[in-house]
């Protein structure tokens, strides 16, 4: 019998569930362990800061929230592999990977509460990052786009995507990555693997034993990965970053991780999974196994993580009031930014919409 093809995922891990380490081939900036410090208090500002965007929605002051949960790791991991010149096309979940390349937590805050300024990053290099795309898997295809971009302009730049789960069996998807295997772009997509689309579980999702290996059909490198230690995200990412930037091709990241939270906060998971399955989940989280290692290392402890969270509380509550101290806009945003030039139909409701609105104040 011939064989046409064959292939294998490889998987790969540096810190286990409890923080010891697996390997001893440590990446080189894994052995800088001031560096390893000031990953994990990112993490720790990225699970500070969604708690309390939950509490602001939760009280009123913000829309619906998609939590981040359970993803500092992946998030975080992604953000730091990146060099400033590479795109970030983001889905709507991402937060640690943007607040690494400069987005303030106050435009979250304002794209989740309404006002589509957030989307308009004011620090680099966010600043020429794509906005957050709440259709499933579009991004994908704006990554591949900005990836031929570079490729016709010979600029040694990357662009990055995420996807989740269930978005990873989209259309959208599928096209981005065959583009990328057909004409070899400098693109990498990564799946955030964690195990729930809204209320449909990973395994009836797709039957391949891995999401990884979707890649394969497009001829991308591709890896599992341990998506709760961001020793093993950080040199996925950086290996996938560096083959893109030299030409040889782009890559598909499966980052196995768990969403803790709700799917968002208009979701109660408590309706389609089990409690024993979450709390098993919380075993294997992302900040407790590299607080372990760091422990371990003898470069954290309690009093500096104690020091540390109360920076971060004094931080957002500066992000949170500048938030909730932006000036809305007028009524008439909503028609001023969606032509080159206003409609008639339009331009008559615009005239309306502005006569109600001095009515009412």
């Amino acid at each position: 019998m011939s064989i046409a093809a064959k292939f294998e995922i490889e998987y790969l891990q540096y810190l286990d569930a409890e923080g010891n380490q697996v390997r001893d081939d440590l990446p080189a900036f894994a052995k800088d362990l001031d560096h390893m410090v000031e990953l994990y208090k990112l993490m720790m500002s990225t699970r500070v800061f969604d708690a309390k965007s939950v509490a602001l929605q939760r009280t009123g002051k913000l829309g619906t929230y998609a939590s981040c949960l359970g993803h500092e790791a992946a998030h975080v991991g992604i953000g730091s592999a990146m060099k400033p010149e590479d795109v970030f096309a983001p889905s709507y979940r991402e937060y640690g990977a943007q607040l690494y390349r400069g987005v303030q937590p106050r435009e979250v805050y304002m794209y989740w509460g309404g006002d589509e300024r957030g989307n308009d990053y004011q620090k680099e290099p966010a600043r020429h990052d794509f906005a957050w795309s709440v259709p499933i898997a579009t991004q994908c295809l704006h990554a591949a786009g900005s990836a031929l971009a570079f490729k016709i302009r010979n600029e040694k730049r990357v662009a990055v995507c995420t996807i989740g789960d269930g978005g990873s069996s989209k259309g959208d998807f599928y096209g981005a990555i065959n583009i990328t295997g057909a004409q070899n772009l400098p693109m990498v997509a990564v799946i955030v693997n964690n195990q729930w689309a809204i209320s449909v579980p990973r395994k009836i999702q797709s039957g391949a034993p891995t999401l990884a290996q979707k890649g394969i059909a497009a001829g991308l490198f591709s890896i599992q990965v341990d998506g709760n230690d961001i020793i093993a995200v950080r040199k996925a990412m950086e290996d996938a970053l560096d083959r893109a930037r030299n030409g040889q091709g782009g890559s598909v990241l499966e980052l196995v991780t768990y969403r803790l939270s709700d799917h968002t906060t208009a979701d109660d998971a408590r309706r389609y999974r089990g409690e024993q399955e979450v709390k098993d989940a919380w075993a294997k989280e992302p900040m407790k196994r590299l607080r372990a290692w760091l422990v371990a290392k003898n470069v954290w402890d309690d009093a500096k993580e104690e020091a540390w969270k109360a920076e971060c509380d004094e931080w957002m509550d500066n992000e949170v009031n500048a938030y909730l101290e932006t000036k809305t806009q007028p009524v008439t945003a909503m028609f001023d930014y969606t032509f080159a030039e206003v409609p008639a139909d339009l331009a008559k409701q615009r005239d309306l919409a502005l006569s109600l609105d001095k009515k009412a104040h």
